[in-house]
């Protein structure tokens, strides 16, 4: 059952990453109103796993403005939209140089349903090896490191890594794991 119809959109801004709209709305009441949406394309982020080990990138979160470390995760540029399983590959290769010679989707993520339309596939990359990274130039500062699976989730438990995605991807690749 839908909550809403679109009586009516349009687009209030856009740049290369995403476009904002503003809907003309009426509520499952009858009622009329409006509905703000940011829209991007769909994202893949991806859990480089090598035993007992993960891959992190950390790098400023202008919003924030904090340096946060989280999966490799993305957009193809300029708004495109772009297989998630290509993108996968892409985004692994970018931001950390990493290839894997094993790439298996585990999971969707809504990023923020209540705001954004953008939804991101998670991807588990496995038998990896190394090559140079291919930053974007606002991914310049970023660096990369290796966690074991505990000090990963103590510092999710203490706070140092809150990116909501990677915490949901994780409990993704638990449940994988628990599948398998």
């Amino acid at each position: 059952m839908r909550g809403m119809e679109t009586l009516g959109s349009r687009e209030v801004y856009a740049n290369n990453w995403m476009s904002v709209r503003e809907d003309d709305v009426r509520r499952a009441d009858g009622s009329d109103g409006i509905y703000g949406v940011i829209d991007k394309p769909d994202y893949a982020l991806v859990i480089p796993l090598d035993g007992n080990r993960i891959h992190l990138v950390e790098q400023y979160r202008y919003p924030l403005g904090l340096r946060r470390w989280e999966f490799p995760q993305g957009t193809a540029p300029d708004r495109a939209h772009m297989a998630a399983d290509e993108l996968a590959v892409r985004e692994l290769r970018e931001e950390t140089g990493l290839s894997a010679d094993s790439m298996v989707e585990i999971g969707l993520l809504d990023v923020a349903p209540g705001l954004t339309s953008q939804r991101g596939r998670v991807f588990l990359a496995t038998r990896l090896s190394e090559g140079e990274h291919a930053r974007e130039l606002e991914e310049q500062d970023m660096r990369t490191a290796w966690f074991t699976r505990s000090d990963f989730e103590k510092l999710v438990s203490e706070g140092e890594i809150t990116d909501a995605q990677s915490i949901a991807a994780y409990a993704q690749l638990l449940m994988h794991e628990r599948r398998a």
